[in-house]
């Protein structure tokens, strides 16, 4: 029986979704279809009323609910998936609410069975609870038909593998990990064959590429850490060299055309923006002085595309001459530099909203890597000479980096997300990065702190000389 469901396991999830989406279309919908007064009884009649408003819904639902992840089941944690699918439906909701609104030359509120204030204040909540029931029911099938993979993690540094190992032990229902393997162990290719997957972890190109066709051999999922050269290859394109098969990645500056709508995107947003949250930034400058009557805006020299130095603009959060005594040092979690105020704007991000300012005059954009200072750039190079590849464009405001990393998220793994976004950039992926900053304005930094839900189970084989033999 487990082998029938797993066969139809992918059509199974597709149900599930298609279900879901219909069932908050018509929840949405519900309370004006049911009423038969005018206007909403124009819902009821094939045309123009009704045609407009539910085909928004549908493609604005598809759309906003790829931008946020999708329902994805098996790949997500379930409150993930149900904070990313509420997010998506409430903005499909609201657009959808004022187009009707717009439409009918009147609220939408009218129902025969409730106040009509109540009308979509009750469909969001039933929209909730239908996605929360429908995540977790969907992960719990998912994850009886799939058990965890039994994984083989294979590592050449010492003092990584801890990190990399508590990151998985979150994954507790996709992956256990049985055995961990310096790549330089004998028996590493036996402890590959012993699993499903295996886990690449700073192990030197030459040694990865011929575990990666060992495993394809045995066929063994991989699972692999990326350098920059993965980068660039991942988004590479397929040619023909006569009959030959290579991949082509040209380095190639953003086109006239996209330059052309990302600057305009960038000008257009922070304008609007700029008169948008006038009102909060009168209340934060008034806050800000009233404090410690000590400057209201902080300016500080960060470097953009090519190198070139500019000074960002942002509300004050720490003390004066905050930097007096310490030099160019990054603030911690507990900063004891930062004002109770600014601790405040911080967690809002509130103490972001000048550099709107930057983004209108050009020296950055809505969307790109985080704009560094140049003395700390300098050491992150030392380690990480790829990490000067992020001046390849405009720093932003938001970012792959600031999105999907965390506040103790390493420079390694930021020039990775920030390297991703370069090598990927469409007009699409900036506009999806752009609603999904929402999504993180309203989601705390998660923290990397050890405790029980995250240890792992496993064997720890020792270093030893590889036996090169393939069995």
């Amino acid at each position: 029986m487990l082998k029938f469901f797993k066969s139809i396991e992918k059509t199974l999830i597709f149900c599930l979704k298609g279900i879901l989406f219909v069932l908050l279309a018509l929840v949405f919908f519900g309370p004006y279809l049911s009423s038969t007064t005018e206007p909403n009884a124009e819902l009821l009649r094939i045309s123009r009323i009704s045609f407009i408003p539910i085909s928004t819904f549908l493609v604005l639902g598809i759309c906003f609910i790829r931008i946020y992840g999708g329902f994805a089941i098996g790949v997500k944690k379930t409150k993930e998936i149900i904070y990313s699918m509420f997010l998506a439906t409430l903005i499909t909701d609201v657009i959808t609410y004022i187009q009707l609104s717009v439409m009918m030359k009147s609220l939408p509120i009218h129902s025969d069975f409730m106040p009509g204030w109540l009308a979509p204040f009750l469909s969001l909540a039933v929209q909730y609870l239908l996605i929360v029931a429908f995540s977790y029911f969907g992960n719990f099938v998912y994850f009886k038909i799939n058990q965890p993979a039994p994984c083989t993690v294979i590592y050449g540094d010492e003092e990584q593998i801890e990190t990399y190992l508590k990151k998985i032990g979150k994954y507790k229902k996709q992956w256990a990990v049985k055995d961990v393997v310096h790549y330089l162990n004998e028996d590493v290719k036996k402890l590959i064959r012993a699993n499903d997957t295996v886990f690449l972890f700073d192990v030197p190109r030459g040694l990865r590429n011929d575990f990666i066709e060992y495993c394809y051999k045995h066929n063994k999922n991989i699972e692999i850490l990326p350098d920059v050269a993965d980068v660039i290859i991942n988004n590479s394109k397929h040619v023909l060299l006569d009959d030959s098969s290579i991949y082509e990645s040209r380095v190639d500056a953003l086109s006239f055309e996209q330059r052309f709508i990302k600057r305009t995107f960038d000008i257009v947003i922070s304008g609007i923006g700029l008169i948008v949250a006038s009102p909060f930034m009168l209340v934060e400058a008034i806050a800000i002085k009233l404090y410690d009557r000590g400057p209201v805006f902080f300016k500080q020299e960060r470097m953009t595309e090519g190198g070139r130095v500019f000074k960002v603009i942002k509300f004050r959060t720490m003390v004066v001459d905050a930097e007096k005594q310490t030099g160019a040092v990054l603030s911690s979690k507990n900063d004891s530099r930062i004002t109770p105020v600014g601790k405040f704007f911080r967690a809002t991000r509130l103490d972001e909203l000048p550099q709107l300012i930057n983004i209108f005059v050009g020296d950055m954009s809505i969307v790109g890597p985080r704009p560094e200072r140049e003395s700390i750039a300098e050491e992150y190079v030392k380690e990480l000479p790829e990490f000067r590849y992020r001046l390849k464009v405009k720093a932003g405001l938001t970012g792959l980096a600031q999105i999907m990393g965390k506040y103790n998220t390493t420079p390694k793994d930021k020039l990775t997300l920030d390297l991703v976004y370069i090598e990927q950039y469409s007009v699409w992926l900036d506009l999806k990065l752009m609603f999904q900053t929402l999504k993180v304005l309203f989601k705390s930094d998660s923290t990397e702190g050890v405790d029980a839900d995250h240890q792992v189970e496993f064997i720890k084989h020792e270093t030893q000389p590889v036996n090169t033999d393939e069995e």
